[in-house]
């Protein structure tokens, strides 16, 4: 049947060549059509294209959450209101049951093991108003998938992730009337703010002794040219593992929102990051986090400042942070429209 190209959808096969007006061979029949190739006829011009008719019962019902969100949603769940108690448990005590860290994120980590949409995983986890404790989970999260991207092996991957499910923890120390402030901070107010990394070194210390884990605490605020707290350490002064936590951290706190700060779209803070590894954050790490999260954008729904909802079906070689959009009616190639951005992504 023929089909404008606005209504093909990746998986749909050519019933007949395709070819440009200048008679080229564009693509071969019996194709299946990728988002790659979609793009391939737009470059073209082709308008129309003949597909093998489509059956209706397999067409997928996308209705019901994907199986693997249902399963991990308790966990995060717990692991979200576990590290309250945690928090509250410090505050209270100046220490935590280590053994309780544990029991929260071993069962974590063995889903994240089989989950390669780590996009989806933020966008569930973005739902969570919490912004204290939602933050820990998704630092810890991160620093564990970058770990693993980075080479470490699993028990490794695990501390850093660990780790960065700690890093902060000192928080609890700091007076909740300077934490929760709506408003600007007071230069005093923040120094005191920037105590919670010194904070934290001392807690971890005192509950489990695990001086890697409380060092991360201590320097996830460090940045390779010294402009970071509390010690102004420098690239070669900084442990690995409190660079990956860093960048995790970072990410996180740009893509969520706080009390005097609405989160960034998630395009726009991959790009950032991106200027931020030549200098403040280490480019391992960072480059790891972006290259491994962008694919997974691909089919990912967006709304744009014009007010049009599409799917993203590439990035764009020219420009990774502004990639091809498909609507209902058009295609839309955001490195060239560069007065649309995308101001938010769903799952």
């Amino acid at each position: 049947m023929k089909v404008h190209i606005m209504d093909i959808n990746p998986g749909d096969l050519l019933q007949s060549d395709v070819f440009n007006h200048f008679g080229v061979l564009v693509l071969q029949k019996e194709k299946e059509l990728s988002s790659n190739a979609i793009v391939k006829l737009m470059q073209h011009g082709i308008d129309y294209v003949d597909i093998v008719p489509r059956m209706d019962e397999d067409i997928p019902d996308t209705s019901t959450p994907p199986q693997f969100i249902q399963k991990i949603q308790p966990i995060f769940n717990e692991a979200v209101d576990g590290f309250e108690a945690i928090f509250l448990e410090a505050l209270a005590n100046g220490n935590f049951d280590d053994s309780k860290v544990d029991r929260l994120l071993e069962p974590m980590v063995e889903q994240l093991d089989d989950q390669k949409d780590v996009v989806a995983l933020l966008l569930l986890l973005s739902n969570n108003d919490n912004y204290t404790y939602n933050h820990s989970l998704q630092v810890g999260m991160l620093s564990y998938y970058i770990a693993c991207w980075l080479g470490y092996s699993k028990e490794e991957a695990y501390k850093v992730g660990k780790a960065g499910y700690l890093i902060d923890i000192g928080k609890s120390k700091v007076p909740e009337n300077i934490l929760f402030k709506p408003g600007k901070l007071t230069p005093e107010e923040f120094e005191e703010v920037k105590r919670h990394t010194q904070y934290g070194y001392e807690i971890i210390m005192n509950s489990t002794g695990d001086e890697l884990s409380a060092l991360i605490a201590l320097q996830h605020h460090e940045r390779e040219d010294g402009s970071g707290y509390p010690q102004r350490l420098t690239e070669q002064e900084i442990h690995p593992y409190a660079k990956i936590t860093a960048v995790a951290d970072v990410y996180t706190a740009m893509t969520s929102n706080r009390i005097y700060q609405s989160k960034q779209e998630l395009f726009s803070v991959l790009k950032e990051l991106n200027s931020m590894s030549f200098g403040k954050l280490c480019p391992e790490p960072t480059q790891a986090l972006i290259n491994h999260l962008l694919p997974n954008f691909i089919g990912k729904s967006v709304l744009l400042s014009s007010g049009e909802v599409g799917d993203i079906v590439m990035t764009n070689p020219s420009d990774f942070f502004r990639p091809l959009i498909r609507t209902e009616s058009r295609f839309i190639d955001l490195s060239r429209e560069r007065e649309l951005t995308i101001t938010e992504v769903y799952m």
